[in-house]
Formats: structure tokens, C-alpha cells, sequence
């Protein structure tokens, strides 16, 4: 599934917070998104998914497949979420329902996008969690969020994002809260998985050495601009701007704390 952003401009109560972005995810491409807090990166996502707060205005272009989503309502959006397009984003307790066991939530957008009995909504969220690679998913989908470790949690997010089938997947800085070792596990999982699907990715982050592994490509973002775009070693080895130079750095100097 192919993503096409032109002049993409984003006002929250009358700021600024995306001016002009454009960038494009070829069906199948791994593209990804880059800049520091605050640089509009995920509000860039946001407008894809419908999701951004009620104050917001949007103009420019966001065509999903071809058809023009600015503009698009709730009811012709909400269909799109978990059936086309899936999300991951950076906090699973945030993500997670407390009060509803695990396999109910892994199984909600098959319950929202068709009819499904309890018995094969179950049956699924076990596939889906013995394929993130989940322990003992026949047990773990009665559990409860609390229960779990948070690369757990991250992984039956991923799993939820993924159970419906969508052809896009959007991933909003997904590793962050989690410790090295696990973000590595979560990165490969991502890796593997839309490989296997043949879907398309757009993976935003801070963290070029978390590109390096599972984009091609990328976008930096400063102050709502696109500033730089290409391929993800050159931006590494050979970075044009300033804001990508410093990224760099930021990146050079976390690799070498983490060794």
C-alpha cells in the first residue's frame, strides 16, 4: 500500500507544528521519519491515522492508496484503522486497555471490521501473539496488561496493529521506553514481520542507529520542515544539514554509552 504526502501543513490552536512536509511510502518501502521532540513528526502520523486533536486544522495532501484522506470524516476514517493502515506507538500502557485481558484487545479490530465469534476471536489473538513471539500465548491472552514485562506489552501492541491485515504500518518512536536488549528484540520482530506481509512501513523516531535497522530511506524533520531526505547510510555517513549532523552525534554518542 503506497503513501503519498504533499504540502502538508498542520495548525493546533493556531500554531504552526507541520509546514509543507512532503514525502512518500512506495507499496512494500521502508521509509522513515526523523527529528528531535517537538519537530512535527508525530503529528505528521497523526494526520494520516485521523487522529489529531480536535483544534486542529490541515491542509496539503495525504493520499492512502490513491484516495485523498484530508478532509475524510470519522466514518470513513475509522474503517481504515487496523484494516489498512495499523499503529504502533511509543508507550504501551498507554495503548493498553488495564481492566480488559490481553487477547480481547489483540482481537478488537477483527471485532471492529467484521463479525467474529468469541471462540475464533480468541483463537486468532493467540495466533497473533504466538507470532510476536509471545510465551505461552495460550495462557498470556488472559492475562492482563500489568502482568506482562514492557517489551511484552510492545509486542501485543504490534500484534493488535498487525491482526487485521492492513498493508501500511505506521511505528511511532515504538522502542523508546524500552531497554537495549529488548529494543533490538522489537526491532528485528518489526523487521520480520513486515517482510513477511510484503507491507509497507513509515517508522518515526530520533534515533538514526534505529532507522539503520529497519528503514531504507528517511525524511528529517526540524520545526515542521523537511530539511534533508535519503538513504539512511548516506544521511549516516555523509549528513547535509546541520539538524541531521547533529543527529549524528546524538546517535555516535548513545552507541558509544550503550558499549
Amino acid at each position: 500500500m503506497s503513501l503519498e504526502i504533499t504540502d502538508l501543513r498542520i495548525e493546533v490552536d493556531g500554531r504552526r507544528v507541520v509546514d509543507g512536509v512532503s514525502l512518500s511510502v512506495a507499496d512494500g518501502a521502508r521509509v522513515g521519519l526523523i527529528g528531535e521532540s517537538g519537530s512535527g513528526k508525530s503529528m505528521t502520523l497523526l494526520a494520516v491515522l485521523g487522529l489529531l486533536p480536535e483544534s486542529a486544522t490541515v491542509s496539503g495532501s495525504v493520499l492512502l492508496d490513491g484516495r485523498e484522506l484530508v478532509g475524510l470524516g470519522e466514518r470513513e476514517l475509522a474503517p481504515l484503522r487496523g484494516a489498512s493502515v495499523g499503529a504502533v506507538f511509543q508507550d504501551p500502557r498507554s495503548s493498553l486497555d488495564p481492566l480488559r485481558t490481553i487477547g480481547r484487545q489483540i482481537a478488537e479490530p477483527l471485532r471492529l471490521h467484521g463479525a467474529i465469534t468469541r471462540r475464533e476471536a480468541r483463537r486468532r489473538a493467540v495466533d497473533a501473539a504466538a507470532e510476536v513471539g509471545l510465551p505461552d500465548p495460550e495462557t498470556l491472552v488472559d492475562r492482563y496488561p500489568h502482568q506482562l514485562s514492557g517489551g511484552q506489552r510492545q509486542r501485543v501492541v504490534i500484534a493488535t496493529a498487525l491482526i487485521a491485515g492492513p498493508r501500511l504500518l505506521l511505528a511511532d518512536e515504538p522502542t523508546t521506553a524500552l531497554d537495549v536488549t529488548t529494543q533490538a528484540e522489537v526491532l528485528d520482530l518489526f523487521q520480520r514481520l513486515v517482510d513477511e506481509r510484503g507491507a509497507s512501513l513509515l517508522f518515526v523516531t530520533h534515533d538514526l542507529a534505529v532507522l539503520r535497522r529497519v528503514t531504507d530511506s528517511a525524511s528529517v524533520l526540524s520545526h515542521g520542515r523537511v530539511v534533508e531526505h535519503g538513504p539512511v547510510e548516506s544521511l549516516l555517513t555523509a549528513p547535509r544539514h546541520a539538524v541531521t549532523r547533529g543527529l549524528v552525534e546524538a546517535t555516535r554518542a548513545t552507541t558509544w554509552r550503550a558499549t
